[in-house]
């Protein structure tokens, strides 16, 4: 089978978007930190504020567009999802309790019998 090469598509508008969302998160934390003597809330709000921009400019980018349609992908394929009734959730839900309980069971008394073969029987170690 022949390796398809991958096509990546960014265009210099692109770039500078993806670096424009770098700078403002950069000057979100600096003007946040150089807020330092102001109030709480304002140096909240306006760290909040730049993320914002930041957020809102990647969005625009061809890389934001892409996680938008791979969220409303993921929505459509979620609603395929043919989920279990109550009842059968419920059943299953029983029979991995149940499971669990038999398996925990099943390794302290494995636990237990090595114990006491290692320690009691070749080792001679008694409590």
């Amino acid at each position: 089978m022949a390796n398809s090469p991958v096509e990546t598509v960014s265009t210099g508008a692109d770039k500078a978007k993806l670096a424009a969302v770098a700078l403002l998160v950069v000057a979100a934390v600096v003007v946040f930190y150089a807020l330092g003597k102001q109030d709480l809330w304002l140096r909240v709000l306006a760290l909040l504020g730049l993320f914002a921009v930041a957020i809102a400019v990647f969005f625009t980018s061809e890389s934001g567009r892409q996680l938008i349609a791979y969220g409303k992908d993921s929505v459509k394929e979620v609603r395929k999802v043919v989920w279990p009734a109550r009842q059968e959730a419920m059943q299953m839900t029983g029979y991995v309790f149940a499971f669990m309980v038999v398996m925990a069971l099943f390794l302290w008394v494995t636990d237990k019998t090595l114990e006491w073969v290692l320690y009691d029987l070749l080792l001679g170690w008694k409590r």
